[in-house]
């Protein structure tokens, strides 16, 4: 695996926390690789036999229905860490969305190595926690806000996690512009609403001069503030 010193996520992913030394140690124990759009990683099921941090790209979280269409419960982004440290079987599949590279650990070695350093494992629980308060705030965007809602609110998080590192905050008259990871299908899969649904918001938002749509898959936010407020 290339070195930990050089990677582009080294100073926001869970490793941040480790000095020189560790984390020359935790690079001897990875392993780099490169995933194509719709190439699994974890597989919904499974006993848990690897974690990962995600160098580059976007990966879904899935899980399959009894029925068995595909619910999307999550998407991961550069930072990231995914999979089940500490055992237990995997809840959900991983599989990219775009190109994407990602650090793979043996599962039951990294867990020998998160035990050898409170401080690696300190990271992982902020980490848990954060992805708590993430997921108690997608059940509200699901449970109770309106489509016009979850769409300006999915629009919003998309900006925020795919947001250049080291870059000031999107200021609320400013534009940023991002490329959508999922198709309109699946965020209508996603917040629980039909394609012609997303579809009409999309266009509404546009009419109404908070985005512009300069492709299928490119988003401009034209004005934060105005998406915040749309958002709820």
């Amino acid at each position: 695996m290339g070195s930990c010193e050089t990677c582009v996520v080294r100073n926001r992913a869970i490793c941040a926390a480790l000095d020189s030394d560790e984390v020359g140690v935790l690079n001897a124990i990875g392993r780099s690789r490169v995933l194509a759009p719709g190439e699994s990683l974890i597989w919904e099921g499974d006993d848990s036999v690897l974690v990962a941090n995600v160098i580059e790209g976007v990966l879904k979280l899935s899980t399959g229905t009894e029925d068995g269409r595909e619910q999307i419960v999550g998407m991961v982004f550069p930072s990231d860490f995914i999979g089940r440290p500490f055992g237990g079987t995997t809840t959900h599949g991983v599989t990219a969305l775009t190109d994407a590279k990602v650090c793979v650990f043996n599962r039951s070695d990294f867990d020998a190595f998160a035990r050898q350093h409170p401080a690696l494992e300190h990271k992982l629980l902020r980490r848990t926690l954060n992805e708590l308060d993430r997921t108690r705030r997608w059940m509200l965007l699901l449970g109770r806000k309106s489509a016009s809602e979850k769409v300006a609110s999915f629009l919003l998080e998309i900006a925020e996690r795919m947001a250049t590192p080291g870059c000031e905050e999107l200021q609320p008259q400013g534009e940023m512009r991002i490329d959508l990871p999922v198709s309109r299908q699946q965020i209508a899969d996603v917040l629980g609403l039909t394609i012609e649904t997303v579809s009409r918001q999309f266009t509404r938002l546009k009419t109404d001069g908070v985005i512009d749509l300069p492709s299928r898959r490119e988003v401009a936010i034209l004005n934060r503030a105005a998406l915040a407020a749309e958002a709820g």
